[in-house]
């Protein structure tokens, strides 16, 4: 029988039927492996006359070191400003003429190059991308102007957004091993540091074939597709695979804290952040769905109990994808007259509450439905298709766990969900990161 996406969605009554006929099963995405080592995926689409190109680098801020952090992150902003064939500004016009359009993204993990456009312009999105991939333009005058870019954005971001901020600071302090205690856009001393050498052997090493994975989706075909690759990547060598991450953070034995003043913050706001594992762990989807139980709708735990009785403003939880353990995220931003310290136990009381009483049946149920709602419409588009399969791809090393996620989702219990809660989210496992105005008194 064949897997499909819709399959358990429909069964559970979720979906029209008539969606069934459109659903993607894992025997339509078709892979081969250039001689290179670049993988490609394709997944024919005539649904609409476009197509979307994804390239997936398996680069992100992990893969840095203390002196060059936050250089995946600014290779996002590079990759625009020239090359041998397409000088600067060059790709974006020429994708813009062809009537496309492109966009880009940096995580902890990955660093992923993003173009949709008419199928008709799928060669020229070839000669495009492999133009940058082998001959990118590394010069002192274009690296110094987005340094300055880079710096501006990170210290906008910092001032603009508390997230941010606390987000920055709660990672170093969970993390005293592992590369993930940086953020991705990097230290300020190291964007002002990094060298011409630096630039080129990073790009060289990361930007190799060998280490990336395009996903192809639209009104094109698996021999059109084979053909150009061959034509424009095929040419391109292979390097040295990046050397493995081997730094295995230690279990954190202890609460540990953190204060960020900002003078500027009206209230409080308040992150813990608890450690857990890797997303290919057999845990990833219940902590996912604990997170949605949490703080997703209106019916949340959060907001039933902290913003709908005024002691929140807003309490969220993230929990990212991630290639190596990492972090389950839980913020909220207290209203007026409240202290760090109450929402601090309020967030913690919510927490607790479930890892001693565990969830109802009703609670599971609901986030269980819309999870699998969410699931399935990130694949009804041709956009949507390209970056689930990739995603999958790299977070679960290989794109066939995307189809057995429905059901993964589907097979976690009311107990799975309680053990998860006692496991990781518990005291001695928790960061604590306070930003406000001024630090409360411990008195």
């Amino acid at each position: 029988m064949k897997r499909t996406l819709s399959a358990l969605v429909l069964a559970m009554g979720l979906l029209n039927p008539l969606s069934q006929a459109q659903a993607t099963t894992a025997e339509d995405i078709k892979s081969f492996t250039l001689d290179n080592g670049m993988k490609i995926m394709v997944l024919e689409d005539a649904s609409i006359p476009n197509a979307n190109m994804y390239l997936f680098w398996k680069v992100g801020s992990r893969n840095e070191a203390p002196g060059i952090t936050g250089i995946s992150h600014f290779f996002e902003h590079m990759m625009f400003n020239g090359s041998k064939k397409y000088g600067p500004k060059m790709f974006d016009r020429t994708m813009e003429a062809a009537g496309g359009a492109n966009n880009a993204y940096t995580t902890e993990d990955m660093t992923v190059y993003t173009d949709w456009f008419p199928a008709n312009a799928l060669e020229t999105m070839f000669d495009l991308e492999a133009d940058r991939i082998a001959n990118l333009d590394i010069n002192q005058t274009m690296v110094d102007s987005e340094r300055g870019v880079v710096q501006s954005e990170r210290s906008t971001g910092l001032e603009n957004s508390n997230w941010n901020a606390l987000e920055g600071e709660i990672k170093g302090v969970a993390f005293l091993a592992h590369p993930y205690s940086w953020s991705v856009i990097g230290h300020e001393s190291d964007i002002a540091a990094w060298t011409l050498e630096d630039l080129v052997q990073y790009h060289k090493t990361y930007y190799a074939p060998n280490n990336a994975v395009v996903v192809i989706a639209g009104d094109v075909k698996l021999a059109q597709v084979k053909a150009l690759a061959d034509k424009y990547f095929a040419p391109i060598p292979a390097q040295t695979p990046p050397k493995a991450i081997r730094t295995v953070e230690p279990e954190q034995k202890g609460e540990r804290r953190t204060f960020v003043q900002k003078a500027s913050v009206s209230t409080p706001n308040v992150m813990l952040a608890y450690h857990i594992p890797a997303a290919t762990h057999a845990d990833f989807y219940a902590l996912d769905l604990l997170s949605s139980i949490l703080s997703q709708g209106n019916s949340s735990r959060f907001y039933q109990s902290l913003v709908d009785k005024q002691v929140a403003l807003e309490a969220q939880t993230y929990m990212p994808m991630s290639v190596d353990p990492n972090l389950f995220y839980v913020m909220g931003v207290a209203t007026p007259e409240v202290k760090a310290s109450t929402l601090e136990r309020a967030l913690i009381e919510q927490i607790d509450a479930i890892a001693t009483n565990g969830v109802t049946q009703q609670e599971l149920d609901k986030v269980k439905n819309i999870k699998l709602m969410d699931f399935y419409r990130s694949m009804e588009t041709i956009n949507g298709k390209a970056n689930t399969i990739g995603t999958y791809e790299m977070y679960f090393g290989n794109y066939d766990k995307l189809f057995n996620a429905p059901e993964a989702y589907n097979q976690v219990t009311s107990a799975d969900i309680q053990r998860v809660a006692q496991t990781y989210l518990r005291k001695s496992n928790r960061t604590v990161a306070v930003l406000a105005a001024t630090e409360e008194s411990s008195q």
